[in-house]
């Protein structure tokens, strides 16, 4: 009678959905009730992380931007023809004036130097420029671009404290030649937003990149100087080269700025792009050389006797410009910040996979050898603990394979409210040593917690409803405990649905991440969690530790680390497989892994307290805590950005380093991955999806993280989700009865 009244409910259920779905293609669809919300809001834990990521990566492009790794252009034009230009350009002054039509060239006056600047400012070597000239009473004109001025403002803001001129040298530095007027205009804003938002004041004078003399200019640059000048620009050139970027000594470069016969000159100088210690000396022997000869040194305006070519900014431009210096410091910050960050945690996830590869060798050649023994055999019976809610799919599964077991045990299903007849199809079953128990829905741990209360035997082993066993299990899950201080033990939980490519993803990431680190945390007596598809227990050792508590939504870490606290051991017994069935879809694998990642953030909050303790607790608090913290809560919450430079590598370069270094961390990872597999007797093949393992299923692991994150930090409460589940999973050579297994489905079919 029971499965027909549940096929009612079905029908009834199936019935109304027919009808509703007939009633909305008619378009009669019900209003929602008053004062309901019309559309149904994103919650914020959902796009928190999508905000967050994507302001991290705003500020790696911002960042790329100003460091000219994006948008940069560095082409270099060859000389042309110069037959378009004005004889009198070519045969003029260094200051070429083209403003409102103009077409005229001025020259500096005898016994006047002005020196220029070009490419700054620069941090390390801008301060020891302006320190000689200050020095020497000097003045000078630094034509400055975008991307330095935008990093370095204060030493902008220096120049022009102390009576230097600026000027505008671009943003990004490119051949303007090869621009579209679009392109210049935004050069050309964007260095003056700069320099506004460094120094409060607009600058008239500007320079091309890539500049000579006058007589350099060619068809293809006059256009541009003439486009400049339309803009309110005075296009600056030189007629003394320094040539201090050939870096050829410090009396060379004195001798290259020295004018002849005491004319006046514009000298090009460089205070950045690379080391400029030769120029520094040279200006410190070449200015009071050039002093006692009578030559003055000061701005382009004070050597032509013109106005200066500052204007202070106030009002919106000032605030504009100065909040696109905050921008920039606060996006170097941040991806300083960021990848500091990634080269420890890098660091120290190299050094995890060393220490994990060490350790587990250690583990496997300590339990592997021969005569290797816990102790006396564990041969008394055992109790074992299913709880189940809503398992009909996996229930008989599950418990077949228990009554194939090669050790003693008792079966205890503690049906936690399910409403599809799990309980029923248990009891009809009619096995042996099998029993039923029932309450209203209480949760895992409440289940788990009656059925301990009903359970006959000293050594307890837990697991889910959906997971199935080898003969051999339970067996292997109970032996650690001939050793007394022994007081849980954790199996070795497989991916029985491996076919698909999340299952193949999830079986590497069980085999790699879960058993080769539990190998680890065996040796240095840390173990953070007992699955709970696969773990035996102490009953007395439960029973000091108060039970399964529901304080967090990780019960099985939190039960771990109750008993680390409480002086046991917890070790791991790789020879337990237990076949459970890992989440078939994205939507599901989510609700699973922010559970575990949200309760597993909550076991260790509960826990904090051993960081201080004595003995064992302590022993797991200052190593176990801090472990479990940094490679399962902190580095993985990083991890994403490493795929971010990654592809800002690839797009804006050095691409054959990003790929490189990207390869050889997968290199590394493919390694232990192997290594794991090895361990595990399992088969190479499905290392083939490990690279785009890589790429896309630990995204969804990051982002699911950071919703952890926020949903910590900002006081929210997750509930239990429940997993919806096929029943596919069987165990290798498990010993269920396939033939009795589908004989009594039919059966319950048919009823």
């Amino acid at each position: 009678m029971a499965p027909r009244t549940r096929g009612r409910t079905r029908t009834g259920t199936d019935t109304g959905t027919r009808n509703g779905a007939r009633t909305r293609r008619r378009g009669t669809t019900p209003a929602p009730p008053a004062g309901s919300p019309r559309r149904r809001r994103l919650s914020m834990r959902l796009t928190l992380p999508v905000l967050v990521l994507g302001a991290v990566m705003a500020m790696l492009m911002l960042r790329g931007y100003v460091h000219s790794e994006i948008l940069a252009d560095h082409r270099v034009r060859p000389e042309a023809s110069s037959d378009r230009v004005p004889g009198k350009i070519l045969d003029g002054g260094p200051v070429i004036d083209t403003r409102g039509g103009r077409a005229t060239s001025l020259r500096i006056p005898d016994h006047h130097l002005v020196l220029t600047f070009d490419d700054g400012p620069d941090p390390a070597w801008t301060p020891k420029v302006l320190d000689i000239l200050k020095k020497h009473h000097a003045h000078a004109v630094f034509f400055v671009t975008g991307t330095m001025t935008s990093r370095y403002p204060q030493l902008v803001r220096r120049m022009v404290a102390e009576g230097h001129e600026v000027g505008v040298h671009t943003f990004s530095h490119p051949d303007l030649s090869y621009q579209s007027k679009k392109r210049i205009d935004w050069e050309l804003s964007q260095t003056q937003l700069a320099i506004t938002g460094a120094a409060g004041i607009r600058t008239s004078l500007f320079r091309p990149p890539y500049s000579s003399f006058a007589d350099a200019m060619d068809n293809r640059s006059w256009p541009v100087t003439r486009y400049i000048g339309s803009r309110g620009y005075i296009t600056v050139v030189n007629n003394t080269d320094s040539e201090d970027w050939r870096k050829p000594g410090v009396a060379a470069i004195v001798r290259n700025a020295t004018p002849h016969h005491g004319k006046g000159a514009i000298v090009l100088m460089h205070d950045s792009g690379g080391d400029r210690r030769q120029t520094v000396q040279a200006l410190d022997r070449f200015i009071p050389q050039l002093q006692h000869r009578g030559y003055t040194f000061g701005n382009l305006t004070e050597a032509l006797n013109a106005p200066s070519a500052h204007t202070p900014v106030t009002g919106p431009d000032l605030w504009q410009g100065r909040a696109w210096i905050s921008l920039v410091q606060a996006a170097d910050g941040v991806t300083n910040v960021l990848v500091a960050g990634l080269a420890v945690v890098g660091a120290a996830v190299l050094a995890r996979f060393a220490l994990m590869l060490w350790l587990s060798f250690v583990h496997t050649r300590r339990v592997r050898r021969k005569g290797f023994s816990w102790g006396r055999p564990v041969t008394e019976p055992v109790s074992v603990l299913v709880p189940a809610y809503n398992e009909a799919k996996c229930i008989e599964n599950t418990v077949r394979s228990l009554t194939a077991s090669e050790h003693p045990i008792e079966i205890l299903v503690v049906d936690d409210g399910s409403t599809d007849g799990t309980a029923q199809i248990v009891a009809d079953l009619d096995l042996p040593d099998v029993r039923v128990i029932r309450q209203v829905n209480a949760g895992k741990p409440a289940a788990l917690n009656r059925g301990l209360a009903h359970a006959r035997h000293d050594i307890v082993v837990m697991m889910d409803g959906d997971t199935v066993f080898e003969p051999a299990t339970v067996r292997e899950l109970v032996q650690p405990f001939g050793d007394p201080r022994v007081g849980a033990v954790a199996g070795n939980a497989k991916v029985g649905n491996r076919d698909s490519l999340i299952g193949a993803w999830q079986h590497i990431e069980y085999v790699m991440g879960f058993n080769l680190d539990r190998r680890m945390y065996d040796v240095l007596r840390c173990m953070p969690t007992i699955p709970g598809a696969v773990g035996a227990f102490r009953r007395t050792a439960l029973e000091r530790v108060g039970g399964m508590s529901d304080d967090t939504l990780a019960e099985d870490t939190d039960i771990t680390m109750a008993m680390h606290r409480d002086g046991w051991r917890v070790v791991y017994a790789e020879r337990a497989r237990a076949w459970t069935e890992a989440p078939e879809s994205v939507s599901q694998l989510w609700s699973q892994r922010y559970r575990w990642s949200y309760g597993t953030m909550q076991a260790i909050w509960k826990h904090r307290g051993a960081l201080l303790d004595r003995g064992p607790s302590g022993r797991f608090g200052r190593v176990g805590l801090p472990l479990v913290s940094l490679f399962m809560v902190v580095a993985p919450l990083l991890a994403p950005l490493i795929d971010a430079f990654l592809l800002y590598g690839i797009v804006f370069g050095p691409t054959q380093k990003t790929i490189g270094a990207w390869l050889g961390v997968l290199a590394v990872q493919a390694f232990c991955a192997a290594y794991a597999f090895h361990l595990d007797r399992e088969r190479m093949t499905h290392l083939v999806s490990l690279p785009l393992q890589q790429i896309l299923y630990r995204q969804l692991m990051y982002v699911v993280l950071l919703q952890s994150w926020i949903t910590a930090l900002t006081g929210g409460r997750l509930r239990w989700q429940k997993l919806r589940r096929t029943g596919v999973v069987e165990a290798p050579g498990g010993g269920v009865d396939q033939a009795k297994g589908k004989a009594d489905a039919k059966g319950r079919q048919a009823v």
